[in-house]
């Protein structure tokens, strides 16, 4: 039997994400030792880790260089691969959120500036709700761009809001829940069938029993 090939976001959550695989029965114990490696295998259970950037998984598995990897919603939404999306894992919940500074109050009668690195995401929630928005792309440090009057809102993911305190923001709307979700190639969801349903089997009882 071929390799399950399972793209592992690098980090804590991919850290949980290994052991709730390695508890539902798939064990890889070389992953364990110390060392720079990033491919491991357990010929036993004929199973293939290996770590990647978390926004990176879902285009390993898209392309299938991974059968299977879990990624955040966050990216599903932002870049649409073109996989199967099998199990919420309902971990490294999270959500995207509107905020913007404390006093702020939106004119609807002006083009509201939306500073994000979620670009798809934030064009789809202000079409559904028919505002006009001039979208400033930034890669990093989104919270400056309300401060500095760069933008008068942003959108990005709200964990525990404390950075947004720190800098006087606040969020005025949610936009969407995250968490991590199981996800799979269309193509090895076909020929692999029987073991990628058997681990999201196994993996959705797991979460039942803890959650």
């Amino acid at each position: 039997m071929d390799y399950l090939n399972v793209a592992l976001p690098k980090g804590r959550l991919g850290e949980k994400v290994l052991a709730i695989f390695e508890e539902a029965g798939f064990p890889c114990p070389a992953i364990h030792e110390a060392g720079r490696k990033l491919i491991f295998e357990n010929e036993e259970a004929k199973v293939r880790y290996f770590w990647v950037k978390p926004s990176d998984v879902a285009i390993y598995v898209e392309r299938g260089a991974a059968d299977i990897g879990v990624a955040g919603k966050d990216i599903l939404l932002e870049y649409q691969p073109d996989i199967y999306e099998l199990l919420d894992l309902k971990i490294g919940k999270c959500k995207m959120a509107v905020a913007a500074k404390k006093d702020f109050r939106d004119n609807p009668g002006r083009t509201l500036r939306v500073a994000t690195k979620f670009s798809h995401i934030a064009a789809d929630y202000y079409l559904s709700k028919g505002r006009d928005i001039d979208i400033i792309h930034l890669n990093g440090s989104i919270e400056l761009a309300p401060i500095l009057g760069l933008s008068d809102v942003i959108v990005d993911i709200v964990e525990t809001g404390t950075t947004l305190r720190e800098n006087d923001l606040a969020v005025v709307e949610d936009v969407v829940p995250i968490s991590a979700r199981l996800i799979a190639n269309k193509a090895s969801y076909k020929f692999k069938n029987t073991v990628i349903d058997n681990i999201v089997r196994c993996t959705a009882q797991l979460l039942e029993e803890t959650l």
